[in-house]
């Protein structure tokens, strides 16, 4: 059994806007007071946990002043901690990516356990707590099981969308005799070792003139105003039809390469190295390097295949696929194309893409 969620957008009436707004603004206050506790105490040489937060919540609830926390469900603050929590052990683990206070300008979320909504299968219905009737969910496709928990959000477009955990079985792809080799890139996102290759879409350079030219706008309105948070507003909106066009074409993308393929193999890059060259960042962002990645893993994990994953540093585009010998010369970004000293003329990225093919196959056998 395998944990998946389904996301679906949905309309909420007045009264669950009310409550929504304020659970939204409850659960980012009671992450940002249990970051500034934790802070406060390791100045004074104390550390802190989970369990010293939650005794602190339990201190503000029976404050007068914070009276307001109790209107709403307890289990969002309670798991916004559990977030806090899990924060602060990927920063102990990773050494980077310190927890950060949330404003109540970005995307606002609100998680909910089973305890904490209804849910009936009969007529695919969700009423969260403290509310009287169900979200109005817009149910693009159908899931099988009772929801184990369920990630209420807002984007800064002022959408809201409904995140659906859900155990179940995820059924094993049919077995392939296909491999293949992947290399990434900016000119193409992906080239293959069978010649495949999908272009870069350029997402953001496609909405960059419309973008500055919403953005010009805001620049032009009064901060605070209501023609600023309209304009805002329109700004959020191409932002997140970019992220949802790359998100599109990157799901695709992946779900291709392992519904065709038993076998993948990878580089594994180091983006956060790779966007330091200033030049290459913002194409190298754009093009969703750590995503593919991510979601390759993943759709592998769920169908039946295998991902293979070569060290960063192997000379994949210098060296001859044919002969294994590594071009002598000076080797720059510039070369796109190179001739070996056996004569066999190479495309560097396709070259990059078989040698890929032919360590990733070679790891799985050692």
């Amino acid at each position: 059994m395998t944990l998946r969620a389904y996301k679906y957008r949905f309309y909420p009436n007045s009264e669950q806007v009310e409550m929504l707004e304020h659970t939204f603004g409850c659960v980012r206050f009671v992450y940002n007071n249990a970051l500034a506790f934790s802070k406060e105490q390791y100045e004074q040489g104390n550390k802190t946990n989970f369990s010293d937060w939650n005794k602190n919540l339990t201190q503000l609830k029976k404050n007068p002043d914070f009276d307001w926390l109790k209107k709403v469900s307890s289990v969002p603050l309670q798991q916004s901690l559990r977030h806090l929590d899990k924060a602060f052990k990927a920063f102990f683990k990773s050494g980077f990516g310190y927890p950060k206070f949330k404003s109540k300008r970005n995307k606002q979320s609100a998680c909910y356990m089973s305890n904490s909504f209804k849910w009936d299968a009969k007529t695919n219905s969700m009423t969260l707590a403290k509310t009287k009737q169900p979200l109005k969910i817009k149910w693009s496709r159908s899931f099988v099981g009772a929801p184990s928990s369920c990630y209420i959000s807002k984007t800064k477009a002022g959408k809201y969308y409904i995140s659906i955990l859900v155990e179940e079985e995820i059924c094993k792809l049919p077995e392939s005799t296909k491999t293949i080799g992947v290399d990434l890139g900016i000119k193409d996102v992906a080239i293959c070792s069978d010649s495949l290759t999908f272009s870069n879409p350029r997402t953001t350079k496609k909405y960059e003139r419309k973008l500055a030219k919403e953005q010009r706008k805001l620049a032009r309105k009064i901060k605070g105003s209501n023609n600023f948070r309209k304009q805002r507003s329109k700004v959020a909106k191409i932002h997140e039809k970019i992220s949802n066009v790359r998100s599109d074409f990157t799901h695709k993308m992946t779900a291709k390469l392992v519904n065709e393929n038993q076998v993948i193999c990878l580089e594994s890059l180091k983006v956060k190295n790779m966007v330091k060259n200033k030049k290459l960042a913002k194409h190298i962002l754009d093009a969703n390097f750590g995503e593919i990645e991510r979601q390759l893993q993943y759709k592998s994990d769920w169908y039946g295949r295998t991902v293979s994953k070569i060290d960063q540093w192997f000379p994949s585009s210098k060296m001859c696929s044919c002969c294994g010998v590594l071009y002598s010369g000076k080797w720059s970004l510039a070369i796109r194309e190179w001739t070996c000293e056996c004569g066999q003329k190479h495309d560097r990225d396709l070259n990059a893409a078989t040698n890929i093919h032919i360590e990733g196959l070679r790891l799985l056998v050692a």
